[in-house]
C-alpha cells in the first residue's frame, strides 16, 4: 500500500511543470479508473499511472524527452523508496503500427521525421530479423509519428484558416467572372476537399492566395475606373476624390501579401534559417520592415532567390561533410543510432533537404569514438546536449540563451571533461514553465475573445465576419495541446487580430444599440416596418418635391406661388406625407444624434420675397437650384466600410444604418432627414450603393440609373 509520502512525491516533483491540483486530480482519477483509491495505490499501480496518464499530461507543455526525463527521476526516486525493483517494460516485437505511421505520411517526404522514420523502420526490421530487442527502436518511431501528427494537425489549422480567408474573398470577387476567378474556384475546391480528408496541400494554398491578391487589386482598380467613367457621366465629382483611397487600400493589399509570402518563406527555408544564424538575423530584419509597413514584394521576392541561392551552397557543405563522416566511420562498429543517422541523412540530402541534425549527431559519434574508453557515456552526454536543444527550439527565447551555454558543454566533452547537462535542464525547464504559464494565458484569452464574440455575432458587416473566422481558428487553436513555435507564435497573432476586431465589433454593436434604443425592444421589427412603407414615403416625397419654377415671375408673385401643386399656405406648416409611428427620417436623425455629430447641412435656399403691394416694377423670384445644379453626393459602401464618398459623420451613421439593413435582408431604402434626401440600393452581397440630395428629382435624375444598375 502506498504511504502517504508516495502520493505527494509526483506532486512534490512534477509540481513546476504541471499545477499540483491537476496533478492530484489526474492521480486520483487513474485511481479509480483501476478500482483502487489514493489510499491504497499500491507503487506498481503508481508507477503505471506515471508512464501513462501523467506522462501524457506532461507532453500537453513540455517536449517528449524532458517529460520522459523527468518521469523517469520520480520512477527512480519511487524505487528507492519502497526499495523494489522496477518492472522492465514490455518489448514491442510489431512494426505494424510504424509501418502505417509511415504510410500515413508518405505525401510529406520532405519531413525530416518522415526520412527519420524510414531508417526506424529500415533498421528495426533489420535487427528483428537478426532476433534483438527493437523496443527502443519501436519507442523512438511511435515518438517520431506523434510529432509528425502534431505537426499535421497544426498545418492543417493553418490550411482551415487560409481557406476561410480564400472563401471570404471569392464572394467578393466572383462577380467579375473571368478564367482567374474559375481557376479560383477549383482551387478552393481542391484545398476544401483536402482539408476534409485532413491532407495538408500548402501548394495549392499558395496559388489561391497569389490569385486572390491579383483579382483583389483589379477589384479596386476596376471600382476606381468605374466611379471615373460615371463621373463623366454627370455622377457628382465628390465620388472621384475617392481615389486616394483606393491607393491606399490597394499598398494595404500589397503588405498583406508581401506578409504572408515572408511566412511562406520562414516556412519553406525553416531549416536553412536554423542552420545559418546570419540568414535568420536578415529574416528578422525583413519581419521589421514588415511590422513597420515598408516591406515590398520586390524586397520579399529578392529574399527568396537569395534564400535559394544559399541552401544551394549550404547542401554543398554538408553532401561533403556527409561524406567525410561515412569514411571515417566506416570501419567502425555501427549501431542501430548510428546507421538511423546515416541513412536519413542521405535521404534528405538527396531529396535537397538540409540533414543538420543528422550530420550533428553524426559528428557527436564520430568524436565519442574518438574519445576511447569513455566513448559510452560521451556519447550519452551527446545525445543529451542535443536533445536539449532540439527541445529548445519550441520555447520562445530558449534557443538563444542555451546556444553558447551548449557550444560551451560540448567543448568541454571535446577536451574530456564532464558537461554539466541538470544545469542546461534546469534553464530550460524555467523556461518551459514561462512558456507553459503564457499558454495557458493565450487559452483564457481565446475563450473570452470566443463568448465575447457570441454577444456580437448578430451585426452584419465585415468586422463581425472576419472576427468570426478568427473565433473558429482560436477554437481551433485552443484544442491544439503541444504547440510548436511556430504555432505558438501563429496563436499569439491570432489573439491579436481577434482583440482588435473585437474592440470594433463591441464599437459598431454600442452604436447599433443607441440607434434601436429610442424605439425600445421591438426595435428591429418597427424597423422592418419603416423600410417596407417606402414606396408610400417615395410617392408623399414626390407629391411634395417641386417643380422647376419659371425664371420671372408676374407682377402678382402669389400667382406665381400658385402654379407649386400640392402647397400649402405661407403661414402655415407644410403638412407631412403619412408615414408609420417611425419613420425612416427619425430614424435617420436618431442615428446622426447617437454618433454626437449633426447631419451636414447645406446652404439654405432663399425663400422668394413678394414685392410691396404699391410697387409697379416687375417682379423676379431669387436663384433656384434646378437639378443639373444642384448638389449630390454619393457613397459605395462594400463589406462594412466606405470605398468611396465623403468620411464623414453623415457617412459613419449610414454605414451604421445599412449594417442593420443587411441583417434584416432588406436590399432598397428610402428616406430623408431634415436636410436632404437618401437613396440607398444593394447591388451584391455586403455592397450599397447610396446617393444624398435635396430633392428626390435631383436625386432620380443624376444618379438614379448608377443606385439602380451600378452604371451611369
Amino acid at each position: 500500500m502506498a504511504s502517504a509520502s508516495l502520493q505527494r512525491l509526483p506532486v512534490q516533483m512534477l509540481g513546476d511543470l504541471v499545477s499540483p491540483r491537476a496533478l492530484e486530480r489526474i492521480l486520483q482519477d487513474a485511481a479509480q479508473a483501476r478500482g483502487s483509491t489514493l489510499d491504497t495505490l499500491d507503487p506498481a499501480m503508481l508507477e503505471d499511472i506515471l508512464k501513462r496518464e501523467v506522462f501524457k499530461r506532461l507532453q500537453l507543455s513540455v517536449p517528449a524527452p524532458l517529460a520522459k526525463k523527468r518521469v523517469s527521476e520520480v520512477l527512480n526516486e519511487l524505487m528507492k523508496t519502497t526499495q523494489e525493483r522496477q518492472l522492465p517494460s514490455p518489448v514491442v516485437s510489431s512494426l505494424v503500427g510504424l509501418e502505417e505511421g509511415a504510410r500515413r505520411f508518405t505525401l510529406y517526404f520532405d519531413w525530416p521525421e518522415t526520412q527519420r522514420l524510414r531508417g526506424v523502420l529500415s533498421v528495426a526490421r533489420q535487427e528483428e530479423k537478426e532476433g534483438r530487442d527493437i523496443s527502443a527502436l519501436v519507442l523512438e518511431g511511435q515518438n517520431l509519428i506523434e510529432v509528425m501528427d502534431r505537426r499535421l494537425q497544426e498545418g492543417l489549422v493553418e490550411q482551415g484558416q487560409d481557406l476561410a480567408e480564400l472563401r471570404a474573398t471569392f464572394a467578393r470577387v466572383q462577380g467579375m467572372g473571368g478564367k482567374e476567378v474559375r481557376r479560383l474556384e477549383t482551387l478552393i475546391g481542391q484545398i476544401d476537399e483536402a482539408q476534409s480528408q485532413g491532407t495538408l496541400l500548402p501548394g495549392e494554398v499558395e496559388r489561391a492566395r497569389n490569385i486572390t491578391f491579383n483579382l483583389r487589386k483589379l477589384l479596386e482598380s476596376s471600382v476606381v475606373q468605374a466611379v471615373q467613367n460615371v463621373d463623366t457621366a454627370e455622377i457628382p465629382t465628390s465620388a472621384t476624390i475617392l481615389d486616394p483611397d483606393a491607393q491606399a487600400r490597394v499598398l494595404a493589399l500589397e503588405q498583406e501579401h508581401a506578409a504572408q509570402q515572408l511566412g511562406t518563406l520562414e516556412r519553406e527555408f525553416a531549416a536553412l534559417l536554423q542552420a545559418r544564424p546570419d540568414l535568420r538575423a536578415q529574416h528578422d530584419a525583413l519581419r521589421g520592415l514588415q511590422h513597420g509597413n515598408q516591406l515590398t514584394a520586390d524586397t520579399v521576392e529578392n529574399w527568396r532567390e537569395q534564400l535559394k541561392f544559399e541552401r544551394e551552397t549550404v547542401l554543398g557543405e554538408q553532401r561533403s561533410r556527409l561524406t567525410q563522416l561515412e569514411t571515417a566511420l566506416a570501419g567502425a562498429v555501427s549501431g542501430a543510432d548510428m546507421r538511423i543517422a546515416l541513412d536519413s541523412a542521405r535521404h534528405l540530402l538527396d531529396m535537397g533537404s538540409l540533414a543538420t541534425d543528422e550530420l550533428q549527431e553524426l559528428s557527436a559519434m564520430h568524436e565519442s569514438l574518438q574519445a576511447g574508453v569513455n566513448a559510452q557515456s560521451q556519447l550519452a552526454a551527446q545525445r543529451e546536449l542535443l536533445d536539449i536543444e532540439r527541445s529548445a527550439r519550441n520555447v520562445l527565447g530558449a534557443s538563444a540563451e542555451l546556444a553558447p551555454l551548449l557550444a560551451q558543454a560540448r567543448a568541454d566533452l571535446a577536451q574530456g571533461r564532464e558537461a554539466d547537462v541538470a544545469a542546461l535542464w534546469g534553464l530550460l525547464e524555467r523556461r518551459m514553465g514561462a512558456a507553459a504559464q503564457e499558454r495557458e494565458d493565450f487559452d483564457a484569452r481565446a475563450d473570452r475573445v470566443v463568448q465575447e464574440y457570441d454577444t456580437v455575432r448578430s451585426l452584419a458587416g465585415e468586422t463581425t465576419q472576419k472576427l468570426g473566422r478568427l473565433a473558429d481558428t482560436l477554437r481551433a487553436q485552443r484544442r491544439l495541446g503541444r504547440m510548436s513555435a511556430q504555432a505558438r507564435e501563429r496563436y499569439e497573432q491570432t489573439l491579436l487580430d481577434a482583440e482588435a476586431l473585437l474592440a470594433e465589433a463591441h464599437a459598431e454593436y454600442r452604436a447599433a444599440q443607441e440607434v434601436t434604443a429610442t424605439f425600445g425592444q421591438d426595435a428591429l421589427s418597427g424597423l422592418l416596418d419603416v423600410f417596407d412603407f417606402e414606396e408610400a414615403a417615395d410617392t408623399g416625397l414626390l407629391a411634395a418635391a417641386p417643380t422647376t419654377p419659371a425664371t420671372t415671375a408676374p407682377a402678382d408673385p402669389f400667382a406665381a406661388l400658385g402654379t407649386f401643386p400640392a402647397t400649402p399656405a405661407p403661414a402655415a406648416a407644410p403638412t407631412p406625407a403619412p408615414a408609420p409611428a417611425m419613420s425612416a427620417s427619425a430614424l435617420f436623425d436618431t442615428l446622426l444624434s447617437s454618433i454626437g455629430a449633426p447631419a451636414p447641412t447645406p446652404e439654405p435656399t432663399p425663400a422668394p420675397t413678394p414685392a410691396p403691394a404699391d410697387s409697379g416694377a416687375p417682379f423676379t423670384l431669387p436663384p433656384v437650384l434646378t437639378p443639373d445644379s444642384e448638389q449630390v453626393d454619393t457613397w459605395l459602401f462594400q463589406h462594412g466600410q466606405i470605398h468611396h464618398g465623403p468620411h464623414g459623420p453623415a457617412a459613419q451613421g449610414m454605414l451604421a444604418l445599412l449594417t442593420q439593413a443587411a441583417a434584416l435582408g432588406l436590399q432598397r431604402l428610402d428616406m430623408n432627414d431634415a436636410t436632404h434626401v437618401w437613396s440607398a440600393r444593394s447591388g451584391a452581397p455586403g455592397e450599397w450603393r447610396v446617393g444624398r440630395a435635396v430633392t428626390w428629382t435631383a436625386l432620380d435624375e443624376r444618379v438614379g440609373p448608377w443606385l439602380d444598375t451600378g452604371q451611369g
